[in-house]
């Protein structure tokens, strides 16, 4: 996407280029050149090298002054940007009004498009970085609650197993809460309940056919939907009639509908949801079963989903102030051209049209702005051939490129056979059917890479969802599967201990006590805190994320037990290195391995598309790792060769670290 935005700024300047070189002005490649060079480096110097090359044509060669418009737009994008004023002030002193306006519109086009390109770059750049962020502070989020909870149980079951009154209720409390967070955390996402859903019915034999639009988390939503969609597939299955069964979610506004239909009953009241209607409506929603066109049983579930409020689009209200200033500046032309207000009124309504069309144009509209281009030709004459690229750039917006390209090329054959029926010299013709390509190629690139960068910011966001809901599925099946046995089996021994007489109790106690420093290395893997981390669990967690963002991971862990400090030092190493591999790189492919040998554990990480981080030694990322291994008597390597980048940390398998 970022070279296919470059693409279109490109062709948009050589557009404007053509136009000056066209009109006899050959050193406008050069101011191109320079201008294509600027955008992608922004060298200061390439600034005036440019301003000699665009005065030197006007004032030696005679150019129009509109090429200054490269100058213009150049001193915007730099601190220097009210010199830009003074390059319009020497424009209106050396041409007509004309290309006057044509050198501003110039200048505000290469800033706006350029700035598009800035805007595309950021929001690309923090696109994956975001999604390490947001799993780190859900990582931290579920840290602090289940410590507020769970961490204090565990301490009091501890302290109880010490003194030898083993404190039952504290346990089975604990363990209530253990099956309630996992179940939370996993109720938050429907996507779960989907894939199970999925698998049940598969398995009755009912062909499914999966339709997924919504956005995850869906927070308490999804938890009530998830009920929804669990009642209606078991009711699917027990029933043993449906043979195809349809599962939908989508959202309108601040809704999110679920809608599951099956062709197994045949009436609605054949459909048992049980209580399920009284709590969503008591969660403000709906929940409706009825049949379909088709004969099917359709059931609905429709809740309000809170989510925080849209973030102003910046790159969108750029492109559309930046837009409106180019229209009317056409406009202005073509009414200078014109010597009269008579078509103001008419480009006033296409001006409207184009801006209010912005999030999506639609034939009938393009059928009528066609109208308003060609139908005032014969009324208006030649001003108003300049009108025509206002039709060209919203043909290359809505419609595909095998339909856009010959439909624009057919509008600007018509301005060409215009300008022939209108006894234009053949110099002037060709300037109006250049222009309106270039026309069209300003409003389209304007808007494209707004949409690019809006695309791209929605790409992002839904990573960050992504990574969130990661982090608590993570969370929920280490809690069932880590703290849910280990607190199932505290409880059989507390209550055990409370039966037994004092010296077999004493024995279960003892157990009770290893147990809970067992919950608690377990909680602090499930909240994956930094100081105790788990290597396995790093690299699930890794897999996770990595495969979020696209890319396929390998992984190969053959260490066994390892020294706390060992492992957690591998675990911040691991999850430095895959951040890292999400920041600096376009990887598609990343392996990770552990391997132990002669007593020595060694983590390598491959990907195969990053670029070497460059960071200073002692400082956050590779220096910080070199400085966290060497106090274990460890090494850490990075080799970048033949297009793949590997960090390799290795450390003695039981090494401690000092503490002074």
């Amino acid at each position: 996407m970022h070279k296919q935005a470059k693409l279109i700024v490109a062709v948009v300047f050589a557009g404007f280029a053509s136009i000056y070189v066209v009109a006899g002005a050959p050193s406008a490649v050069a101011v191109f050149a320079v201008q294509v060079l600027f955008t992608l480096r922004r060298s200061w110097w390439l600034v005036p090298v440019q301003a000699v090359l665009a005065y030197g044509s006007v004032l030696a060669f005679g150019s129009s002054v509109g090429i200054l418009g490269f100058v213009g737009g150049s001193l915007l994008l730099t601190r220097l940007w009210p010199l830009a004023l003074a390059v319009a002030a020497s424009a209106a002193l050396l041409g007509p009004p004309d290309p006057v306006i044509s050198m501003v519109l110039v200048s505000l086009v290469v800033y706006g498009l350029t700035r598009m390109i800035d805007r595309i770059d950021e929001v690309n750049a923090a696109r994956l970085s975001l999604a390490v962020t947001a799993a780190a502070e859900e990582r931290l989020r579920i840290a602090a609650e289940l410590s507020a909870g769970l961490g204090r149980a565990l301490s009091a079951i501890a302290e109880s197993a010490r003194t030898g009154t083993p404190d039952v209720e504290t346990a089975r409390r604990s363990l209530a809460e253990t099956r309630a967070a996992a179940a939370s955390y996993r109720a938050m996402s429907l996507a779960p309940e989907i894939t199970t859903a999925k698998a049940m019915l598969t398995a009755a034999g009912v062909t499914v056919d999966v339709r997924v639009s919504h956005a995850e988390p869906l927070g308490p939503a999804g938890a009530l939907l998830a009920a929804v969609l669990r009642e209606a597939v078991t009711d699917i299955v027990r029933r043993s009639a449906a043979t195809v069964c349809r599962i939908e979610t989508f959202t309108e506004g601040a809704t999110v509908w679920l809608r599951v239909s099956d062709d197994g009953a045949r009436t609605a009241a054949d459909a048992d949801l049980g209580d399920l209607p009284e709590q969503v409506e008591k969660a403000g929603g709906t929940l409706t079963v009825g049949l379909t066109g088709d004969a099917r049983v359709s059931v609905e579930a429709r809740l309000p989903v809170t989510r925080p409020p849209d973030r102003p689009a910046r790159d969108s209200a750029l492109a559309i102030a930046l837009l409106t200033a180019v229209l009317v500046g056409f406009s202005v032309k073509a009414l200078l051209a014109a010597g009269s207000l008579w078509p103001a009124p008419l480009l006033a309504v296409i001006v409207v049209m184009q801006v209010r069309s912005v999030e999506g144009r639609h034939h009938l509209a393009l059928s009528i702005m066609a109208v308003l281009t060609f139908a005032p030709l014969p009324l208006f004459g030649q001003p108003w051939l300049g009108v025509a690229g206002f039709l060209a750039g919203p043909i290359l917006l809505a419609l595909p490129w095998a339909v856009a390209l010959p439909l624009v090329a057919a509008v600007v054959a018509v301005v060409a056979v215009s300008g022939v029926l209108l006894a234009l010299p053949v110099a002037l013709t060709v300037n109006y059917a250049i222009s309106t390509v270039v026309t069209g190629l300003v409003v389209y690139g304007l808007l494209r890479l707004a949409g690019m960068a809006r695309e791209l910011r929605e790409s992002r966001d839904g990573l960050a969802r992504a990574a969130v809901v990661e982090e608590r599925l993570r969370a929920a099946r280490d809690l069932h599967d880590l703290l849910g046995h280990t607190l199932a089996a505290i409880l059989l021994k507390c209550e055990l201990a409370r039966r037994l007489d004092a010296d077999r109790a004493r024995k279960e106690l003892q157990d009770v006590r290893t147990m809970t420093e067992r919950a608690m290395e377990d909680l602090r893997t499930v909240s994956g805190r930094d100081g105790e981390l788990s290597l396995s669990a790093e690299a699930e967690s890794a897999r996770a994320l990595l495969s979020t963002a696209g890319v396929e991971v390998e992984l190969d862990l053959g260490h066994d037990t390892l020294g706390r400090e060992v492992e957690t030092t591998l675990g911040i190493v691991l999850r430095e290195a895959v951040t890292n591999v999400l920041r600096h790189s376009s990887a598609r492919r990343c392996v990770i391995t552990t391997t132990v040998r002669d007593g020595t554990v060694r983590l390598s990480v491959r990907n195969d598309g990053a670029r070497p981080a460059k960071g200073r030694h002692g400082s956050a990322g590779i220096g910080n790792l070199t400085t966290r291994l060497a106090a274990l008597d460890g090494r850490l390597d990075v080799v970048n060769e033949d297009g793949w980048f590997e960090l390799t940390a290795e450390a003695p398998t039981l090494a401690w670290a000092p503490t002074g």
